[in-house]
C-alpha cells in the first residue's frame, strides 16, 4: 500500500496539486480520467464542480460531492512513476 493523500489544491481546469503522506507533491491533469467517461464522472466535467474536490480523511484519497473517489494507490503510482505491486492471490 502506497502513502495516502493528505492535501489537495485545485490549480485550474482539471489540474490538481496533490500532497502525499510521504511528502511527495504532484501536479496532475485529470482531464483524461474524467472527460467523456459519462456516468458518475459526468458532473466532474463541470470545472466548478471538479474544483470542489476534497481529501477523504478515512480513505486518504480524493473525493467529490457526488461521492466519486479515485484509488489512492493508482494516483500515487501515476504521480511518482512507481509501478503498482503485482497482485498475487494467496
Amino acid at each position: 500500500m502506497f502513502p495516502r493523500i493528505t492535501k489537495v489544491r485545485h490549480v485550474k481546469d482539471y489540474i490538481l496539486t496533490i500532497t502525499f503522506a510521504d511528502g511527495r507533491i504532484a501536479e496532475m491533469d485529470f482531464a483524461p480520467k474524467i472527460i467523456g467517461r459519462g456516468g458518475v464522472f459526468k458532473p466532474l466535467e463541470d470545472v466548478a464542480f471538479f474544483a470542489r474536490v476534497q481529501v477523504d480523511p478515512e480513505s486518504g484519497t480524493l473525493v467529490w460531492p457526488n461521492e466519486v473517489d479515485l484509488d489512492p494507490d493508482v494516483l500515487y503510482s501515476e504521480a511518482t512513476g512507481i509501478p503498482l505491486p503485482l497482485y498475487e492471490p494467496a
